[in-house]
C-alpha cells in the first residue's frame, strides 16, 4: 500500500525524541534535569483547574467552530487592555493548541508553488506545514548581530518571486530573542507591499520582557492590524497539556478559517474552553505575571552558569524561556553534545539541527521553563560533564 510523501520525508522533533528518551531514562531509575522541552513548571492558574473540575460535572457540546463566544470576547478584552488595540471577537478563532492554528494559518495561505520566508534558526513544525499543503520554505540567513531574528534585509534576500507569506516570530524559538517593534513594522510593511500575507507568532508574546516605562510588549497588531497572528494558552498561562489556542485573522480569512476548521476539527476542547476564562481574571493574570518575573530570575541564573562553564550565548534573550548557546569550543557537534549530556551526564537539552541549517551543527537549545532547582542540578552535571570531556 502506498504512503503519502510527506508521512515518509517529515523528520522528527528531536526536542520530542530526546524527552522520550530522558522519560526511559527515568524508567531505568535515573533522574534526569529536563531542560529540552518549552513546559513551564508552573502550570495553569488555580482558577483554571478549578473551573475545568466543575465543567467536568456538566455537559459538554461540541462549542462553535470558531470558539465559546465568551471565549473570543475575554480574548479580544485581553487585546484592549493589555496592548491597547481593539479586535473584534468575530476576527478571533479558538484553536487546539497553536499548532492547529499555524496548521490553519498555513492551510489557508500555502498553495503548491508558493514559498514562504522563514528565518534560520525557526521552530521546525513550520517548515513541515509549509512543506504539506505544496509550498517550499525560503531560509532567510540571521546572524547573532540581528539577535537571530529576520529583519527587511535577510527577508528582501531571501525573496522569491514566488513569495506568498512571510512567517515571523516575536520572541522566537529557539531564541528567545524579539524583533525590535520598529523593524516588525518595517517587515509587515515591505510584505504587505509585495502582496504577501503576515503570518507572526506571538505564542510567546507574554513572556517579553516589558520595556523601559514597564509597558508589556507590543503586538503586531498594533502596527499591522491585517497580521495573521498565532498565540497560545500554553506559555504566559501554563497551559501546555490542555491544547489551547488562538488566531486573530484579517477580516476576509474569517469564514474561510472556520470552514477549514469545523473540517479539521470540528472545535476546539470544550471543558478547555471553559476552563480558559478563568484565565483573564485578575488573579490569574496577577499570577501570570509573577511567574513572567521568575522566569526572568532563572534566565539570568542559566545565563550566569553557562558563562562560568565556558559556554557562549551568542545572543541573550528577552523572552520566552530559552537560551541558545554556542557549543563549538567543546569539540562536539550540537548532537553528539546533546545525546553525550543526556547519556552520560543525564541532562536533556535540544540539538540545533530542529531549529535550521546555520546554526545546526554548532548551537543548542537549553529551556529555563525547569525549576531553578531542576536549572541548577541540570548545570552542576553539564559542569562534571564538561570536565569530563576536557
Amino acid at each position: 500500500m502506498k504512503l503519502a510523501q510527506r508521512g515518509l520525508f517529515a523528520p522528527p522533533f528531536h526536542a520530542m525524541s530526546i524527552g522520550a528518551r530522558a522519560r526511559e531514562i527515568e524508567a531505568q531509575g535515573h533522574s534526569v534535569s529536563k531542560l529540552s522541552l518549552g513546559e513551564p513548571s508552573f502550570g495553569a492558574p488555580p482558577a483554571v483547574r478549578e473551573a475545568l473540575a466543575h465543567a467536568a460535572r456538566q455537559d459538554l457540546p461540541y462549542t462553535p467552530a470558531a470558539g465559546l463566544p465568551q471565549l473570543r470576547q475575554a480574548i479580544a478584552r485581553f487585546y484592549r487592555e493589555r496592548h491597547r488595540v481593539d479586535v473584534s471577537p468575530e476576527r478571533i478563532l479558538v484553536t487546539s493548541g497553536a499548532s492547529a492554528g499555524l496548521l490553519l494559518a498555513t492551510a489557508l495561505t500555502t498553495e503548491p508553488g508558493d514559498d514562504v520566508v522563514i528565518a534560520d534558526p525557526c521552530y521546525p513544525c513550520n517548515r513541515e506545514l509549509v512543506a504539506s499543503f505544496g509550498g517550499r520554505i525560503v531560509m532567510a540567513h540571521t546572524f547573532a548581530e540581528t539577535r537571530y531574528q529576520l529583519d527587511v534585509d535577510a527577508m528582501e534576500t531571501a525573496w522569491t518571486p514566488y513569495t506568498n507569506a512571510v512567517m515571523m516570530a516575536t520572541p522566537s524559538n529557539p531564541t528567545g530573542t524579539s524583533i525590535p517593534f520598529d523593524e516588525l513594522a518595517r517587515l509587515c510593511a515591505a510584505a504587505r507591499a509585495q502582496g504577501a500575507w503576515r503570518i507572526v507568532d506571538e505564542i510567546y508574546l507574554g513572556l517579553s520582557d516589558p520595556d523601559a516605562q514597564g509597558r508589556p510588549a507590543r503586538t503586531v497588531l498594533a502596527t499591522d492590524p491585517d497580521a495573521i497572528v498565532v498565540s497560545s494558552f500554553s506559555k504566559y498561562f501554563g497551559m501546555t497539556g490542555w491544547r489551547l489556542g488562538w488566531l486573530v485573522l484579517p477580516e476576509e480569512l474569517v469564514e474561510p478559517a472556520q470552514n477549514l476548521a469545523v473540517n479539521y476539527f470540528l472545535c476546539a476542547s470544550t471543558p478547555a474552553q471553559i476552563a480558559a476564562l478563568e484565565a483573564f481574571t485578575p488573579a490569574s493574570l496577577a499570577l501570570c505575571e509573577e511567574h513572567r518575573a521568575e522566569l526572568v530570575d532563572r534566565r539570568r541564573l542559566t545565563l550566569g552558569r553557562l558563562r562560568s562553564l565556558g559556554l557562549e550565548v551568542p545572543v541573550e534573550p528577552d523572552g520566552a524561556f530559552y537560551i541558545y548557546f554556542d557549543v563549538s569550543a567543546t569539540g562536539l557537534s550540537s548532537w553528539d553534545f546533546c545525546m553525550r549530556a543526556l547519556e552520560e551526564a543525564h541532562v536533556a537539552l535540544t540539538p540545533g539541527r530542529d531549529f535550521g541549517v546555520r546554526t545546526a551543527e554548532s548551537h543548542v537549545r537549553l529551556s529555563y521553563a525547569a525549576s531553578s532547582a531542576e536549572i541548577t542540578e541540570g548545570l552542576d552535571r553539564l559542569g562534571g560533564f564538561l570536565e569530563h570531556l576536557a
